[in-house]
């Protein structure tokens, strides 16, 4: 094909487009509350994901005012008492491997230098990595759960969830973080939401509009190309 994506006539192309590529990790937010009603709603968006069977396997505990800042108080107490992990899923891979510890070190690195963290200041990167319990100042944040009797098939299900989630907050002006470190103390999250232990803590990911004064919000990883990813059988 030789026309670019940018001049095809689809309104409604270009909006989606716009809304997924523009979609990006924010680290630091406004004090400008999120209405709760644009909540609900982007929630119901997000709900029309495709699932296996439709069983729909996502559940949210949605985290505001006095019950965020508490919670954003016990998980940031844990990470700075360094307080052992207990995440209830392997996220990452048990043993980095080419490509995966270059792209990771990619992104930490390229992050970090915005920041001016340097290579083995261990204080300023473990302050910065606080951040996420401070929920980077987003006045909502979004607690996933599941049943832990969910196999891999409903995990995927939710991947397609959280997505409808963040294009459609992008949709209407907002910004989001998600946020696999919130699942590092699952028992707080618990104890704190009065989540029972039938349920598994997915993840969890912060909303609000974006700070655009604050320079950590400048970084955006590279994406791997087309030949990187894609194999063509034409014949």
């Amino acid at each position: 094909m030789s026309a670019r994506f940018e001049d095809l006539p689809d309104q409604t192309f270009q909006a989606v487009k716009h809304a997924i590529v523009s979609r990006k990790s924010t680290r630091a937010f406004l004090p400008r509350p999120v209405e709760p009603a644009l909540i609900d709603e982007l929630l119901l968006i997000a709900g029309m994901a495709p699932s296996g069977s439709n069983i729909q396997p996502w559940k949210v505990h949605v985290v505001s005012g006095k019950a965020r800042d508490k919670l954003s108080a016990e998980l940031l107490a844990a990470h700075q008492q360094k307080m052992p992990e207990e995440r209830e899923y392997q996220y990452y891979p048990v043993k980095w491997r080419s490509p995966y510890i270059e792209r990771r070190r990619a992104t930490g690195w390229g992050l970090y230098g915005l920041l001016n963290i340097t290579k083995g200041d261990r204080e300023a990167t473990a302050r910065q990595h606080g951040r996420n319990f401070e929920f980077f100042d987003a006045p909502v944040v979004l607690i996933f759960t599941m049943d832990n009797d969910m196999e891999t098939g409903s995990w995927l299900d939710y991947g397609m969830f959280l997505q409808n989630l963040m294009v459609a907050a992008r949709g209407c002006g907002l910004h989001t973080c998600p946020q696999a470190a919130l699942a590092n103390y699952p028992g707080i999250v618990k104890k704190q939401l009065t989540i029972g232990d039938d349920q598994i803590i997915v993840c969890g990911m912060v909303m609000g509009y974006e700070d655009t004064s604050d320079p950590v919000n400048q970084f955006q990883p590279s994406r791997i190309g087309l030949e990187e990813f894609v194999t063509y059988h034409r014949d």
